[in-house]
């Protein structure tokens, strides 16, 4: 007898804090049969609210460690759980659409007819925003966002560049910490208006949470700082300087990295 296909649930855990996690993707936790989860995600969902007897596969990557899961890896398991008549749950940090690789997941759930859903979740660019007191948009500030990332330094080009240093938006470079410098060493020297701000967020809603904010003219003057570069969000804009007055959080940020789930290859849950 045929087993019956299972499903896929692509859901956002959410920027660190566990409270901000939707309630929906909380729901797909409780009942999931499988979580194969990305480092990024607070360990206090899996080990709080998973059923004791749900399978964790921990598949996220860290390069600074070594750690890397390949995607085509990722994409085998859930075939493989879903064939099984199993409910998967696909836990990414953030928002389940934002930098997650998700496009090859759908196109692998697609070609073989595995039914799926897609829950968003509150990406790192929200919860840093929101946890500093920066908003991305304000009248007499800014009028739009950018979600940006440096991974691929190459590919920028001057006018890339200038376009930047230029617009009145707001920046969010996600996953670029490593490459601070020349992001700021590149604004300024396309001629980015150094009454904007630059805030360097560490482990944004977590515990942990780190926040360092500069002006550019600052930034002409002295170099920046050496940062651990643990999940760092970038936000360049006017809107930083809102920081200052707005902040509401007592961060009290230490040495540890909140999102070390102890797992560094691929596990299971006992």
């Amino acid at each position: 007898m045929q087993t019956t296909i299972g499903k896929v649930i692509l859901a956002g855990a959410g920027p660190g804090d566990p409270e901000l996690v939707t309630l929906k993707t909380l729901n797909y936790i409780k009942k999931a049969d499988v979580i194969l989860t990305d480092r990024l995600v607070s360990p206090v969902l899996i080990d709080v609210y998973a059923a004791k007897d749900a399978l964790v596969i921990y598949v996220g990557k860290q390069c600074s460690k070594g750690i890397h899961t390949p995607q085509k890896d990722i994409n085998d398991l859930m075939i493989e759980f879903a064939m099984q008549g199993k409910l998967v749950v696909r836990l990414k940090g953030g928002d389940a659409s934002l930098f997650s690789n998700i496009l090859d997941e759908l196109e692998t759930l697609k070609k073989n007819h595995v039914p799926y859903e897609i829950i968003p979740g509150i990406s790192a660019a929200f919860g840093a925003a929101a946890y500093t007191g920066i908003p991305l948009t304000a009248r007499n500030h800014s009028k739009g966002v950018r979600m940006l990332t440096l991974c691929d330094l190459k590919s920028i080009d001057d006018k890339q560049w200038k376009d930047w240093a230029k617009t009145s938006d707001t920046l969010v470079f996600y996953m670029s910490g490593q490459r601070l410098q020349t992001l700021a060493d590149q604004l300024i020297l396309n001629g980015i208006d150094t009454e904007k701000g630059l805030a360097v967020i560490q482990q944004a809603t977590t515990p942990d949470q780190k926040t360092q904010v500069f002006t550019f003219e600052n930034i002409v003057e002295n170099h920046l700082p050496t940062f651990d570069f643990v999940p760092t969000l970038i936000i360049v804009g006017h809107v930083v300087n809102l920081h200052q007055s707005f902040a509401w959080l007592d961060e009290q940020p230490t040495s540890n990295s909140y999102f070390d789930n102890y797992k560094t290859t691929i596990s299971y849950a006992s």
